[in-house]
């Protein structure tokens, strides 16, 4: 099931991107640079330790999905408690990258994101990283993350 999860996933964006009357991105350029801001902000955000602005990335919404290696978790503020309760202080939080980004606009309302994270930790508690795969959905003129599959 693990290896078929990220297909699952972008097969969901397709569909919703196929059933929405929306045309395709007219500036696909201008999506792709306001996704990376938004990517950009959460990363000045975890790095300063502020989780609840680095959660300003998500749909603040119960609809909300992230998947991580504990499985799903719904909603933006049991997302919040998770992160909260994972990353508790300075230390644990380390320093924040995201690299091998490739955002794709899938249609003028959704966007999918795959890449790297890494956590730059303390030797005592170790470096942690990974891939993750983000849905964005332009809500009220702001794109946000609705799922996020990171492991």
């Amino acid at each position: 099931m693990k290896n078929y999860l990220p297909a699952f996933l972008t097969g969901i964006a397709l569909s919703v991107a196929s059933c929405s009357s929306a045309p395709v991105a007219a500036d696909p350029a201008a999506t792709r640079r306001a996704i990376a801001q938004v990517l950009a902000t959460q990363t000045a955000a975890w790095n300063k330790g502020d989780i609840p602005t680095f959660m300003g990335g998500y749909w603040h919404s119960d609809s909300l999905v992230f998947i991580g290696k504990h499985g799903p978790t719904y909603g933006w503020q049991p997302t919040l408690d998770n992160y909260r309760k994972t990353y508790g202080d300075a230390t644990q939080m380390g320093q924040l990258d995201f690299s091998q980004l490739r955002i794709s606009p899938l249609s003028a309302e959704v966007a999918q994101v795959v890449g790297h994270w890494h956590l730059a930790r303390p030797a005592a508690v170790g470096d942690l990283q990974g891939q993750f795969l983000l849905i964005f959905k332009r809500v009220d003129g702001h794109w946000v993350i609705v799922a996020d599959h990171s492991s």
